[in-house]
């Protein structure tokens, strides 16, 4: 059986770095930012199931966040201010992007890839995914900006605030919710966490 490279791409996920206009106190790779898009991705799906009466496949939704970025292995993290800076960027990047998608795609097994295609391919995925990837991704940006203005890094002051007009711009309950129950502890420190979990207890 002939060797497939995909997963060897994938593990590379852990030397991209994010945010890379700006100087981060706290830095931040793919591979870690997929995992906290998919939790919360993953959250998102199950307050809409639970809180919101809603019907979608939780599970499908964190697998898709995990795979988000994948293609940023091969074009590395395109800071949003590049990426949006002009139509023609945007368009240009698009291109990339797919072209990149369609490289990690082949590197998989025939038998495999039409398992992966709607994970890989962003125009294959449900709309109904994207809008929970989407803002899990966005609420993850915002999660990033606050810690580095609480370490003291006013480097992220403009993007915090951009972030969060885009937060109130999804108008999703959902987010909303997952924005005032668990959002604010992010910040806490071990010490403070255990703290509150020893006055849970006792």
């Amino acid at each position: 059986m002939a060797q497939s490279r995909f997963f060897a791409y994938l593990e590379r996920l852990r030397w991209i770095k994010r945010w890379g206009l700006k100087r981060n106190v706290i830095e931040e790779n793919v591979m870690e930012h997929s995992w906290q898009v998919a939790i919360i991705a993953h959250a998102l799906a199950v307050i809409h199931n639970r809180v919101f009466d809603g019907d979608v496949d939780a599970n499908r939704v964190a697998v898709a966040a995990l795979y988000h970025d994948a293609s940023e292995v091969i074009t590395g993290d395109l800071p949003s201010p590049i990426k949006y800076h002009s139509e023609a960027i945007k368009t240009a990047y698009k291109a990339i992007e797919s072209e990149a998608e369609l490289e990690l795609y082949n590197h998989l097994p025939d038998a495999l890839q039409g398992d992966f295609e709607p994970l890989l391919q962003h125009e294959k995925m449900a709309q109904a995914i994207v809008q929970w990837v989407k803002a899990a991704d966005i609420i993850s940006a915002y999660i990033k900006c606050q810690s580095e203005i609480s370490a003291g890094n006013s480097e992220f002051n403009q993007a915090s605030q951009a972030i969060e007009r885009r937060i109130r711009d999804l108008a999703l309950p959902e987010v909303d919710y997952f924005m005032s129950t668990f959002v604010d502890s992010y910040l806490l420190t071990l010490d403070e966490l255990l703290e509150q979990h020893d006055r849970a207890l006792f």
